[in-house]
């Protein structure tokens, strides 16, 4: 395929390119953060068990976007490797491939959906009226995941050639969709059935329906820098070696989140259920601080994969730099309003007075992290682009496995559950720690001698 112009990630200013392309993802991922809410605020009218419920699905439907994302993220960086390097063929093949791997994801996910939902609930509450919620609620998500999957997967094409716009509008139709129809279908308005619970479920796998086909569309009729076609389709295994090779790090990252989501369950359900539903409701208004971070990350890690195929440092460091200024910003700003108003945020949820009590302190303390978690989540992104997603796995581990969750249950042996919000501090100062180590080890050998 000839190419008669360089890519923008090849020439544009950087500071204009990485704010060009990260702006319309982080427009996009906070309409995903207000969709998150809008859920848990409308499921919160129904009781606190259906609230405690969804909170609880959240580490399967971590596992599932970890998948999804992870895979999104290794076809993101060899594409955009692939066009740096101006091997348009290799760039093809990647895409190709790497939807097909999302459908394969796709199958794994639909067959959990039908054998293991209730064990997962069991093992974390035993039975009864909240592992009935969770039950309906989580099939639905799981058993038709293909619009997830999909979805991801054809927007890390559009953000990998540059066209993060284009990624921007089919998140916002996806969420829009699901915003429209969550009290439609959970409350029957409008002549729809009173789903309750299963209609949270049913308006998100809508949602991400609409928006895979959006994206598809897009990608077949306007994205020009790639032609996909599955005419003669033959897996390629260099490709699909190349895609997991960063793929697979960047999901078991991912996925780590759902091991601590679930360990932290547990140790939070040996104080209350209103623990569980206040550590649920921090992942959701977190959400509003670090879905902006990762837009921004979105918008980097294609620029660094790019120009590192095509061999500039000066621009590789450059749009390390920015990212790194504006990601602190942003979790400055997230520090200040958790810290001085987590009263009104809990109150989006309906929140009891002990619900409060737990939420208040539990939000002041947990933000005190999030400047440190905005220089790791733009360092771990780096190392992804540059295909060295190991590092990024590493420091996830040791953060979330080895530091958080022990860290948390030592603090909860004292009785005081206050106490178990501070393993998120101690487990982001080890984590920015070795971050950094690992960047100036990076930055030498790969990035200096370009």
């Amino acid at each position: 395929m000839e190419q008669v112009r360089e890519n923008k990630m090849g020439v544009m200013p950087i500071r204009k390119l990485l704010i060009s392309m990260s702006l319309p993802m982080m427009i996009s991922m906070l309409v995903q953060a207000l969709y998150n809410i809008v859920d848990s605020i409308y499921v919160a009218r129904l009781s606190e068990d259906a609230l405690t419920a969804v909170s609880l699905a959240f580490p399967m439907q971590n596992l599932m976007i970890a998948a999804a994302v992870g895979l999104g993220v290794g076809i993101n960086a060899l594409l955009s490797r692939s066009l740096g390097e101006k091997n348009y063929e290799n760039a093809n093949r990647a895409a190709v491939n790497g939807i097909f791997l999302e459908l394969i994801a796709c199958v794994i996910f639909m067959i959990l959906g039908l054998t293991v939902t209730r064990v997962f609930y069991t093992a974390q509450v035993g039975s009864g009226e909240i592992t009935d919620m969770g039950v309906e609620y989580l099939r639905i998500v799981l058993l038709v995941s293909v619009g997830v999957f999909c979805q991801v997967g054809f927007e890390r094409l559009l953000q990998a050639t540059g066209k993060t716009i284009f990624a921007m509008i089919t998140q916002c139709i996806g969420a829009v969709i699901n915003i429209i129809l969550d009290p439609i279908l959970i409350f029957g308005l409008l002549g729809a059935p009173k789903m309750g619970i299963a209609g949270a479920a049913v308006a998100t796998v809508i949602g991400q329906i609409c928006a895979a086909i959006a994206a598809a569309v897009i990608n077949i009729n306007l994205n020009t820098d790639i032609h996909i076609s599955f005419k003669k389709f033959r897996p390629d295994g260099i490709i699909i070696k190349h895609i997991l090779s960063v793929g697979i790090p960047s999901m078991i990252m991912q996925s780590i989140g759902s091991v601590m989501t679930f360990g932290m369950n547990k140790i939070l359900n040996g104080f209350s259920s209103t623990a569980v539903a206040v550590f649920g409701v921090y992942f959701k208004l977190n959400s509003f601080v670090f879905m902006p971070v990762f837009g921004l990350n979105n918008g980097m890690v294609p620029i660094i994969a790019y120009n590192y195929g095509a061999h500039k440092r000066k621009r590789i460091t450059e749009a390390i730099r920015h990212s790194v200024i504006y990601a602190v910003a942003l979790m400055v700003i997230g520090l200040l309003l958790f810290m001085f108003i987590p009263d009104k945020l809990l109150m989006l949820f309906k929140a009891s007075e002990n619900m409060q009590a737990i939420g208040v302190v539990a939000l002041r303390i947990i933000c005190i992290s999030f400047p440190f978690a905005g220089v790791c989540i733009v360092f771990s992104s780096v190392f992804q682009a540059l295909g060295h997603g190991i590092l990024s796995m590493f420091v996830s581990i040791t953060r979330q496995l080895i530091i958080l969750l022990p860290s948390a249950y030592l603090l909860s042996l004292l009785g005081n559950v206050d106490l178990v919000w501070w393993s998120f501090c101690i487990a982001e100062i080890a984590s920015i720690t070795m971050s950094v180590v690992f960047y100036i080890r990076t930055y030498n050998k790969i990035i200096k001698p370009l």
